[in-house]
C-alpha cells in the first residue's frame, strides 16, 4: 500500500545507520529492514518498486558515464575477471549440484544452479567504494585495479540482463544508432546545464528516457541506459553527472534492497545454505591473489585489492530477482541470496581493514609470487629532495614553482598512467606509483628528502600517507593542502604544515591583483 511507505523508509533508516555504525555498508541494514517489516506483514507499496526500477536503471547508466575502454582493456584487469568468474562459476555449480543431490527437500534445476553459481561470482561495488574511501584509499593502485575488475563484472551482468527478456529487438531499434551522431549536441546541452540541479536533472532525464526509449523498441531499458551512459563517457561533463546522480542512485536502490526482504524468508534449508555461500566468499581473495600476480600485479596491490573482494554483490541480487521474474529459479533464491550477501559483508569487513596488517607481517613471503618482469622494473629514485605527492592542479602549479630554484631533485608522484604522461611530455619528472605503498617509500633514499608535499585527492588519504611516513622514521618537512578549517586543525595536531586552499587562495588573489595596479601605476609614472 502507498500510504505505508513513509514507515518503511523511516525503518530502512533506523537499520541503514544500525549498519553503518557497526563497519558495514547500510545495504546490509536495508536487507535487515525488509525481513524485519516482512514480520509486520507489511508490503512495499507502488512507490518504493518504482524506486526499485529506477534505482536500477540509474546505477547502469552511471556505469556507463564511467567507462573507460583503456583501463578496461588492460591483460590484469579484463583477465583477472575473466579467469577468476569462470573457476567460481564452476565451483559454485558443482557445490549447488552436489547440494541438491545430498540435502534432503532441496531441489535446484541445471538452469537455476547456472544462475545462482553466476550471481556469486560478482563482488559487491558498494561494499569495495564504501571501505576504500573511509580508508581514504579510493584513488590508490589497488582500489583503481579493484574497482575495474568490479566494472568488468557489471558489463558481464548486463549482458545477462539484456538476455534476460523474452522480448525481440525491433526493426525500429536501428533508430538508438543516431543517438551516436548526437553526442556532440547532448554535451553541448550538458555544457549550458552547468554542475547543479540542471545537471542532475539533464542525467535523469537521459537515464529514465534511455529506457524508455529502448523498451519501446524491444531492447531492455536497463541496457539501453547503460548504452547511452556510454556513448556519453570519456566527456568531462559525464563524470560530474555521474558525481550529481551517484547520491540519487543509492537513494532510489533503497527501494529495490527493501523490495527482496519484503518479500520473505526463504526456506529453513536454503538460510543454511545461504549462511554456508556468505563463509566461502572469504576464499575469493586466494584465487584474486594468483590471477592478479600472474598478470604483473606487484604482491601488495595484489592482497589489498583481493581483499576488498571477498564478499558477494548487490549486482549479483539483481541477477538472482530478474531471473526470478522469468521463472529460471525459485523466488526464495532472493532471500536466500541477500542473506549470503549479508553473511559476506560481515566476515569482508574485518578481512579488508586486516589486508594492510596481513602484508607487512608476510611481505618477503608474498614477494615470490611476483613476476620477474615487476621484480626487474622495481628499481631505486635517487637524488631527490622534495616529492610532491599528487599531480593535478596544485601539485603541477606546485612542481613549475620548485623545480627552476631545485631542479631535477624535485619529483612528482602520480598514480594515474595517462596524466603521468602527459607530465613527461611536458619534461617534468613525474613517475607513476602509489603514495600509500610502503614499497614504493622503500626505493626511496628517505634520509635525503627534505619535504613531501601532500596534495592527494582527499583529506583522509593525505592523513594516510603522512602517518605512513611517520612510521617510517621520515624527520622531514611536512606539507599538505586542506580546504576545511577543521582539517588545517587535525594537520597541524600531527606537526604538518597545512595550506588551506580556500582560505588562503585570497591572499593569493589580492597578491596577483596588487602586481596589476603596481604595472599600472609604473605605466602612468
Amino acid at each position: 500500500m502507498l500510504g505505508l511507505d513513509p514507515l518503511i523508509i523511516v525503518t530502512a533508516l533506523l537499520c541503514g545507520m544500525l549498519s553503518r555504525a557497526a563497519g558495514l555498508p547500510a545495504l546490509v541494514g536495508y536487507l535487515a529492514a525488509g525481513f524485519v517489516l516482512h514480520e509486520f506483514s507489511l508490503e512495499s507499496g507502488a512507490l518504493l518498486e518504482h524506486l526499485a526500477d529506477v534505482g536500477i536503471t540509474l546505477m547502469l547508466f552511471t556505469i556507463g558515464l564511467k567507462l573507460d575502454a583503456r583501463k578496461l582493456l588492460q591483460t590484469k584487469v579484463w583477465g583477472t575477471t575473466v579467469i577468476h568468474m569462470a573457476v567460481t562459476h564452476l565451483v559454485m555449480l558443482g557445490l549447488l549440484l552436489g547440494a541438491s543431490a545430498l540435502i534432503p527437500g532441496l531441489q535446484i534445476s541445471l538452469t537455476a544452479a547456472l544462475v545462482i553459481a553466476f550471481a556469486l561470482t560478482f563482488s559487491s561495488t558498494v561494499f569495495v567504494i564504501q571501505t576504500l574511501q573511509e580508508r581514504g584509499e579510493s584513488t590508490s593502485a589497488h582500489a583503481n585495479l579493484a574497482i575495474g575488475i568490479l566494472i568488468v563484472q557489471d558489463l558481464v551482468a548486463v549482458v545477462f540482463l539484456a538476455f534476460s527478456t523474452s522480448k525481440a529487438p525491433q526493426l525500429e531499434a536501428l533508430w538508438l544508432l543516431l543517438i551516436i551522431p548526437a553526442r556532440p549536441l547532448i554535451l553541448k546541452l550538458l555544457s549550458v546545464a552547468g554542475y547543479g540541479e540542471l545537471l542532475t536533472l539533464s542525467g535523469l532525464a537521459l537515464a529514465l528516457g534511455a529506457a524508455q526509449l529502448s523498451d519501446a523498441v524491444g531492447i531492455k531499458g536497463d541496457l539501453g541506459a547503460l548504452l547511452f551512459g556510454a556513448i556519453l563517457a570519456g566527456h568531462p561533463k559525464a563524470k560530474d553527472m555521474a558525481k550529481n546522480l551517484i547520491q540519487f542512485k543509492d537513494l532510489f536502490l533503497v527501494g529495490f534492497f527493501l523490495s527482496i526482504g519484503l518479500a520473505g524468508w526463504p526456506s529453513t534449508t536454503l538460510i543454511f545454505i545461504a549462511v554456508i555461500l556468505g563463509l566461502l566468499a572469504t576464499l575469493k581473495p586466494l584465487l584474486y591473489f594468483l590471477l592478479m600476480t600472474r598478470f604483473h600485479t606487484s604482491a601488495r596491490v595484489a592482497v589489498l585489492a583481493s581483499g576488498s573482494l571477498a564478499n558477494y554483490s548487490e549486482f549479483g541480487l539483481i541477477v538472482v530477482a530478474v531471473a526470478a521474474t522469468v521463472g529460471w529459479v525459485d523466488p526464495q533464491w532472493s532471500g536466500a541470496i541477500s542473506i549470503a550477501i549479508a553473511v559476506s559483508f560481515v566476515v569482508a569487513a574485518p578481512l579488508s581493514t586486516a589486508s594492510h596488517r596481513f602484508y607487512q607481517t608476510y611481505r618477503d613471503r608474498l614477494f615470490r609470487f611476483q613476476s620477474d618482469e615487476l621484480m626487474a622494473s622495481m628499481e631505486p629514485i635517487s637524488d631527490t629532495r622534495i616529492i610532491i605527492l599528487g599531480m593535478g592542479r596544485v601539485g603541477t602549479g606546485a612542481y613549475e614553482s620548485l623545480a627552476p630554484r631545485f631542479g631535477p631533485s624535485v619529483l612528482g608522484v602520480e598514480s594515474g598512467a595517462a596524466q603521468v604522461a602527459v607530465h613527461k611530455s611536458e619534461n617534468r619528472r613525474v613517475i607513476r606509483a602509489d603514495a600509500s605503498d610502503p614499497d614504493f617509500w622503500q626505493r626511496i633514499d628517505i634520509n635525503n628528502v627534505q619535504l613531501v608535499m601532500l596534495a592527494l585527492t582527499n583529506h583522509p588519504e593525505n592523513m594516510l600517507v603522512a602517518g605512513l611516513l611517520r612510521s617510517l622514521n621520515y624527520s622531514g618537512e611536512l606539507a599538505a593542502v586542506v580546504r576545511y578549517a577543521d582539517h588545517e586543525v587535525e594537520m597541524s595536531e600531527h606537526g604538518i604544515s597545512a595550506f588551506n586552499l580556500y582560505g588562503q587562495a585570497g591572499a593569493g588573489f589580492a597578491a596577483h591583483a596588487s602586481e596589476l595596479i603596481n604595472g599600472s601605476a609604473e605605466t602612468t609614472a
